[in-house]
This record gives C-alpha cells, structure tokens and sequence, in this order.
C-alpha cells in the first residue's frame, strides 16, 4: 500500500506564487494520503481536485480561513529571507491573530487573491469501515485550529487505524497537544495496527517523550526541501507492518513528502 505524507503549503511559495505541489502528489500514486496545508476556495478546491485524480475518497477538516495569494511576483528561492520575522506572503489567515500592517500592506496589492479555508485530510482507495474527525484543544498562541482524522480502513483483508494530523509549532505549545493525542490514540483498540501520518512541526526525540511505544516508518529530513536539516514530519507505527522503499520526495513545497510502502503481515 504506497502511503504518503505531504504539507503542500496550499499549492503556493512563500511569495504567493504557485507550485507544482499537487502534480508531485499524482506522481506518487499514493493509496493512502495525508495531506496537510490542503487549499479549499472559491475558485480552486484542491481536495476535490485529489480525489478525482487519485480516486481516492476520505475526509477534509478546515484548520484555519483566510486568503491565498497565487501571482505575486517574488524574489530568488521559496520565500522572503526573513519570511519567519515579517509574516507569510502566501497565505493571510485572519482568525485568532491580526495580521502585521506588513501582511496587510502585502495582501492589498497582491494579485491572484483567493478567499478559502486551509486544512488537513485524508484520503484512500482502501475500504473505509469507520471515519470520524476530533478536535483538539485550541492553543491560546496558535493562529489556527487542530484537528485529528480517525479512519479505520481494510485493505487486503487486514484492518487497521490511520490518523491524520498537523500539529502546532513548539513554540505554540505542542507538546502539550501531544499530551492530548496521546490520550485519542490509546483509546484506540490496540489489537488493530495503526498508522499515523502527519506534518508534527516536532522533532522525533521530543515526540518520544509524549507519545510512546511508537516506531518511525520512515527516517528522512524533510524540512526545509529545499536544504533539508531537520525531520517534522513523521510516519509513526504500531503493529505488524512491513515497510518498503522508505524515502523522502522534494515536490515544490517548502517540506518534502514522505514515501513509503506498508504491508500487513
């Protein structure tokens, strides 16, 4: 089952121009994937753009409203050098934090402007048995809400749990969060495998401390693409899975994708 794993950053760069993110996706011929950063608008509805092309059908849960820049004119490289100082050029989310007379300067010049809700899904050609979305606690410095995929899927006669996430930063307090997606994954019946897949915004070592008993499917630095340093985005197992050709994949978006092909035994 070729399962993947990618934040696609809403199809655009940091400049508000678009990307390739969404052809690198249908090059993978995923048969379970999680999605996150996934663009809903008035004009383009990439959800629904996945499942037609992929025939693949699941769930979509908005995180966060706003508006997405597709034209802008930009600099070298995928965004602003000091994009993480001066805020996103790409993206504008107008919910739980105002936006910088910078942002707001940006948006009312920019071109391709799109109004839209920006989310996590997840998607699959598997069997699906059951299918339920469960809010997380929204953290007070979060500029978005968070939100977990539970589906349970058959394939080739075996069931099992896949989960859908995009955690929260460190800085906004996600370690707590994890806390509390711990407490939803062990309830979980822990006589079905389970496979949780997802951008983390967290270190591997740091996860350890709060969700445990969980294995890596897949060891790969995944941020950023284009000089990747540091993996934040995981694939965690439980159960009897055999995984095959494990890798990363550098798609036009500033995290790469994770790749891998899970088996039953």
């Amino acid at each position: 089952m070729r399962t993947v794993t990618f934040n696609i950053h809403a199809g655009v760069d940091g400049y508000g121009r678009a990307t390739d993110a969404l052809e690198g996706l249908f090059s993978l011929a995923p048969e379970l994937l999680f999605v996150q950063e996934l663009w809903r608008g008035d004009e383009v509805d990439q959800y629904a753009i996945l499942e037609t092309r992929l025939n693949l059908r699941g769930a979509y849960v908005p995180l966060g409203e706003g508006e997405r820049v597709t034209a802008q004119p930009g600099g070298r490289g995928w965004q602003h050098p000091l994009a993480l100082l001066h805020g996103e050029e790409g993206l504008f989310f107008e919910g739980y934090r105002e936006l910088t007379p910078r942002q707001l300067a940006r948006l009312e010049v920019a071109n391709g402007r799109e109004v839209g809700s920006w989310g996590v899904a997840l998607l699959t050609s598997c069997e699906i048995v059951s299918l339920e979305t469960r809010p997380l606690t929204q953290l007070r410095r979060d500029k978005v809400r968070r939100a977990l995929i539970i589906a349970r899927l058959r394939h080739d006669g075996h069931e099992f749990y896949a989960v859908a996430l995009h955690g929260a930063h460190l800085s906004h307090g996600s370690l707590w969060q994890y806390r509390e997606v711990a407490r939803h994954l062990d309830a979980l019946s822990d006589e079905l495998p389970t496979v949780v897949g997802g951008d983390f915004n967290c270190w591997r070592p740091l996860l350890r401390t709060v969700l445990r008993g969980w294995r890596s499917g897949v060891r790969a630095r995944t941020w950023p693409a284009w000089r990747p340093h540091s993996q934040i985005d995981h694939f965690l197992l439980r159960g009897p899975w055999r995984i095959t050709n494990a890798r990363s994949f550098n798609g036009s978006s500033d995290h790469r994708a994770l790749v891998m092909d899970a088996t039953l035994d």
